[in-house]
């Protein structure tokens, strides 16, 4: 949206040049234009600073966050002490339907569907737990400071639109995919000023090749740890002399390659390709949030560096099974009625990529040094103290799932 806000506005020719096109098995129509090569480049930028190790891309991504951070606080802020906001536009509170019936409630929980996928994301602070100084403190300060920041920007930011714009320029097409973004945000903050519009720009840029930094420092740690710990492929689990795991990063950067040609394209392209994306990572959070009281179960006196209390554990388990309901809702909302199925398809893709590593790279055997980490010895997987608890869960989630996605339902074509 960023680099669709710039081209537009300085370049319009170049927003709509197309080099080459072609249709994703009929679901959705993929452009390779000027677009997507300038997001490659802001990719390899990231790659770029990310090969040098954690520390040195630490520093880059706190002065980007802070040039990010402020102006988003001024645009959160400042409309309400500028008459900007019109707090008419606040009601009534109800969906795009106009009434709470089913319809509108499939529209509301699509809402905090794709919203997830937004704010969720700060959870990465966790990945570097083993990088902290003091685990046991700083692991508790990253996560907490981490979410309040995402959810005062994202609170502010989007009452700000709301009561600037109104539901009508909520749903102008500059808006929904992204192009006029900028300038609503000038009009907001400076009147229309296109000076502060083009620092909002440069802003967007920042942020987007910031996201970029954190999605790829985030994921590629995931596959290198899966790489470790005998899930995924042995070549994942490398780093190079700054402990990057660089083949991690490449394969990450090749693949996000792939998903920038749908983010590239029209918004029919761009929706679908995220809502099938977040139906695989409401399925991560969810077995995050399932395999930490199972853990707990099973292993409870193993050392960790940070415990979490009970009560949470408990609570996240249940905000789990809610994330599947939203799931089994929403992701009929965005951009394919049957994105649900395509993203369940492609996050089963996973499965044979660990039979692959398990039964021909490992021939059948877990590495010894995961086993030692949850104080097991040899191939010997312990008591299963959980029992049937852990495929009841699974059940339940399905059902949930199944339950959301039947039962509310998007009202008819006009």
């Amino acid at each position: 949206m960023a680099i669709a806000a710039v081209t537009t506005g300085a370049t319009p020719a170049l927003r709509t040049m197309t080099l080459a096109s072609f249709s994703f098995f009929g679901l959705a129509n993929i452009e390779i234009g000027p677009t997507f090569f300038i997001g490659a480049v802001l990719m390899l930028i990231a790659f770029a600073i990310q090969h040098r190790g954690i520390l040195s891309t630490a520093r880059v991504q706190m002065w980007i966050g802070l040039f990010v951070v402020i102006p988003m606080l001024i645009v959160g802020i400042v409309p309400f002490f500028n008459g900007g906001v019109n707090y008419a536009n606040y009601t009534p509170l109800v969906p795009p339907t106009g009434a709470w019936d089913n319809p509108g409630w499939t529209y509301f929980f699509g809402a905090l569907f794709i919203a997830g996928w937004s704010t969720y994301a700060f959870e990465t602070a966790v990945c570097y737990t083993r990088e902290f100084k003091n685990p046991a403190t700083d692991t508790k300060k990253a996560i907490i400071t981490a979410g309040i920041l995402c959810v005062v920007l994202y609170s502010l930011v989007a009452t700000t639109f709301q009561g600037h714009l109104g539901l009508e320029g909520m749903t102008q097409p500059g808006i929904v995919d992204g192009t006029g973004v900028a300038a609503a945000m000038g009009d907001m903050v400076g009147g229309g000023s296109q000076f502060v519009t083009h620092l909002l720009e440069m802003m967007m840029i920042l942020a987007l090749i910031l996201a970029i930094m954190m999605a790829m420092a985030g994921s590629s740690r995931t596959l290198y740890q899966g790489g470790v710990d005998g899930w995924l492929p042995k070549y994942l689990a490398h780093t190079n002399e700054h402990g990057a795991p660089t083949r991690a990063m490449w394969t990450d950067l090749i693949f996000n390659l792939g998903l920038l040609t749908f983010a590239a394209s029209d918004a029919t392209a761009y929706y679908l390709i995220l809502s099938m994306s977040n139906v695989g990572y409401m399925i991560f959070i969810f077995l995050n949030l399932q395999s930490t009281w199972i853990h707990r179960i099973d292993s409870p006196n193993i050392p960790r560096p940070y415990r979490t209390p009970n009560w949470l554990v408990g609570v996240g388990a249940l905000l789990g099974f809610f994330n599947l309901f939203l799931m089994g809702v929403g992701a009929k909302v965005w951009g394919n009625p049957n994105a649900l199925w395509y993203g369940l398809a492609f996050g089963a893709l996973i499965i044979p990529v660990f039979l692959f590593r398990h039964y021909v790279q490992d021939k059948g055997r877990f590495p010894d040094h995961m086993l030692i980490d949850l104080d097991l010895k040899s191939q010997d997987l312990g008591e299963r103290r959980a029992g049937f608890l852990p495929y009841l869960a699974l059940i339940a989630g399905a059902a949930i799932t199944l339950y959301g996605h039947y039962y509310f339902q998007l009202p008819p074509p006009a």
